[in-house]
């Protein structure tokens, strides 16, 4: 009885927590036990120290310390972003971003940024950046979580973005359990697709014929289909 009392009043004690956000059941209960839940605001502080570090130390020096080993971008060809960026100079001034939108995968693993950039040269346009939590699942509790980026692109746009009041956030049901079918994680010649732990957040980055491209995130929904929340094509430059 004293540890189902404790488990109730911890539940309570949970939601009152969340800061506003109501949790469902399932959501209070993973996090009174430990289980990892999403966090959103955790992404955009992500966003926000790698954008500050591009100012402070450089543009491409920011881009080398939060990136993962795994990394990959577009240059337009797909390639690993640490090979890449290696030995790479800063230039005299680092772009700008700010994250207009967060989505989430259930288990909060990975965390997807989408927002607006700007050059000093006065271009402007549109960015995806795809985050995970450095060894999900092996971590102790008290140890700080580390973010690093396993995907980052960026799209140039004639008109800017319009800046939203707040970041929106969207995360991936919970109810369904391990989502279904997914596409199988990993390389390919021509694309990267990868998913959360949990199997919640798929997305996928893909190269075209011509040095186009294709990007897109889905989330689990409660019936275990996937929502597409994120998408966009590049296409070829013109021969």
């Amino acid at each position: 009885m004293r540890l189902f009392a404790a488990i109730g009043i911890a539940l309570m004690l949970s939601s009152c927590a969340s800061g506003g956000g109501r949790l469902n059941d399932r959501e209070r209960y993973n996090r009174v036990i430990g289980k990892p839940v999403a966090n959103p605001s955790a992404i955009v502080k992500a966003e926000l120290s790698f954008a500050r570090l591009a100012q402070e130390k450089g543009q491409w020096t920011a881009f080398r310390d939060t990136a993962a080993d795994e990394a990959i971008m577009f240059t337009p060809d797909l390639v690993n972003a640490q090979q890449w960026l290696k030995g790479k100079a800063d230039p005299a001034q680092a772009v700008t971003w700010q994250p207009h939108k967060i989505y989430m995968s259930c288990d909060g693993s990975i965390g997807v940024s989408t927002g607006a950039w700007q050059s000093a040269s006065g271009a402007t346009g549109h960015f995806t950046t795809i985050w995970h939590q450095e060894n999900f699942g092996n971590r102790k509790p008290s140890k700080d979580v580390e973010w690093k980026w396993i995907f980052d692109d960026g799209v140039p746009l004639a008109a800017p973005l319009t800046e939203p009041d707040y970041v929106e956030t969207e995360v991936a049901s919970c109810k369904a359990g391990t989502a279904a079918a997914f596409p199988p994680a990993g390389p390919s010649d021509r694309g990267r697709s990868g998913a959360s732990a949990d199997g919640s957040l798929i997305w996928n980055a893909s190269s075209v014929d011509g040095g186009g491209r294709i990007v897109f995130v889905d989330l689990a929904e409660d019936d275990g289909s996937f929502k597409r929340v994120h998408e966009y094509k590049v296409d070829a430059p013109a021969s």
